[in-house]
């Protein structure tokens, strides 16, 4: 499977932009809400695309060097999956000359940059859906979307919708000026300077509209990533004819299972999670998005119950493991939230709002993840699994390190057998603990409960 190569070495910031940092208060929609205040479906705090490039700085610092940001195409709600011109940056956002800095300033710093496409629904403030709206059966655009029938009633909707709502209508994109007008608006954006597409709800359209896309752009844009929102199965997706990868909300399950609700003991947990990657079509690991939360989800921290340690061993997972791993603005420092609108809190930008533990644990795994092309680029093999104790190798070429994760709560002695030749000195680049390899076990007279050991060959 060809996978765009810089994405083996990506590292992914999710941005909500409305919540992330108000950079020009002038573009601010009205009633905005102070910064900080309780999120709800409705009301804004005026995040915006100049917030977005005061904060490259601190991303960067922070480790990551991707950007996926949520819909920034005009639009009426805070979250800007109502899109009403896929053509035009949503003015409380910036304009287009905001969004070329923007671009300017990603690619000064060596980063990506990623957008969210939604096309299987717009919003009804969409030109098409409003000339259907005014014309009813006469108007042009009636095939772009499935009227049930004349005149549309959005309060009861009689047409296809996402989820039912009526200011969501659906497009048809089974018609060919729809795909036609979906493949332009992928290809222009790609064409001023993005990186890739995130396709929202993608599960929701047939694969072969997504193929003929992909044919499209990579014959144009042959780095572009291209990645689907998909909570399934994404076997269909992954066969390199469609998607580079998908976001690995099977894999954010499963860890929950072994780490937060205790249903999966070490080796159970092991053998599902071998399932899981030999679904995966060959090679397709590198390019799925793995995450703790998203925009969709509570934040990581909350699904652990508050518990920093908890937090910091799924950190541990996901920020050595295959794939291009993800982290949703805020997670890094600790931020909390229930399911959405909750998850969109406005970002902490005070450190004494931050958890210093998560934040430095997190900033020292990215630092490795950089340091070392084996834990971006290296094969992954199951080392042991045993009781509440997982561990992994990530492997490439000469170069081997070992993962060790302690999902006990209370300490314990482990005898924990390794591949490494007898007499190999191993430093912990966690903790800074120093092991050597006897009669083909590293031992750990204690072995600290919730805690979690990257091991490299001593140089």
């Amino acid at each position: 499977m060809l996978i765009p190569d810089w994405v083996k070495d990506a590292i992914f910031y999710q941005i909500f932009p409305e919540r992330f940092k108000n950079g020009n208060p002038a573009n601010d929609p009205p009633g905005t809400e102070p910064w900080g205040a309780a999120p709800t479906r409705d009301n804004f705090f005026g995040g915006d695309l100049e917030g977005v490039i005061e904060g490259l700085e601190y991303i960067a610092d922070l480790g990551c060097n991707a950007l996926y940001l949520t819909p920034i195409f005009k639009a009426a709600t805070n979250h800007k999956y109502d899109t009403y011109d896929y053509f035009q940056i949503d003015p409380h956002f910036g304009d287009e000359a905001t969004f070329d800095r923007l671009v300017r300033e990603v690619k000064k710093r060596d980063m990506r940059l990623v957008l969210d496409g939604v096309f299987n629904h717009c919003g009804m403030g969409f030109a098409p859906f409003r000339d259907v709206l005014e014309k009813g059966e006469r108007s042009p655009y009636r095939d772009w979307f499935t009227p049930y029938g004349f005149p549309l009633q959005p309060e009861l909707p009689n047409y296809a919708t996402c989820g039912g709502v009526g200011w969501l209508p659906r497009l048809n994109t089974r018609n060919p000026e729809v795909e036609a007008f979906v493949r332009e608006v992928v290809l222009y954006w790609l064409g001023r300077g993005t990186d890739g597409w995130r396709m929202d709800v993608a599960y929701e359209i047939e694969t072969p509209f997504w193929q003929r896309l992909r044919q499209a752009v990579k014959v144009r844009y042959p780095e572009a990533y291209l990645v689907a929102e998909e909570w399934r199965d994404p076997w269909s997706f992954l066969q390199g004819d469609t998607f580079d990868g998908v976001m690995h909300y099977r894999l954010r399950e499963l860890l929950f299972d072994f780490f937060l609700k205790n249903a999966l003991a070490a080796d159970s947990f092991a053998r599902a999670l071998t399932l899981l990657r030999e679904r995966l079509p060959e090679g397709s690991e590198w390019g799925m998005l793995t995450l703790l939360g998203s925009h969709d989800t509570p934040r990581a921290l909350t699904e652990c119950g508050g518990d920093p340690k908890v937090a910091q061993l799924l950190f541990t997972f996901l920020l050595t493991y295959p794939g291009a791993p993800m982290l949703y603005y805020g997670d890094e420092n600790g931020m909390e939230g229930g399911n959405d609108p909750d998850c969109r809190r406005s970002m902490i930008w005070q450190p004494k709002g931050w958890k210093p533990e998560i934040r430095a644990s997190v900033r020292q795994l990215l630092a490795l993840r950089r340091a070392h092309p084996v834990l971006r680029r290296g094969a992954f093999e199951v080392a042991h699994a045993e009781d509440r104790v997982f561990s992994f190798y990530r492997v490439l070429g000469d170069e081997r390190v070992l993962v060790v994760l302690n999902n006990t709560r209370v300490p314990c002695e482990l005898a924990l057998p390794v591949s490494f030749s007898e007499g190999t000195h191993l430093f912990d680049a966690l903790g800074y603990e120093e092991f050597t390899v006897r009669n083909g076990y590293v031992h750990f007279s204690r072995l600290e409960p919730l805690r979690s050991w990257v091991l490299l060959r001593s140089v």
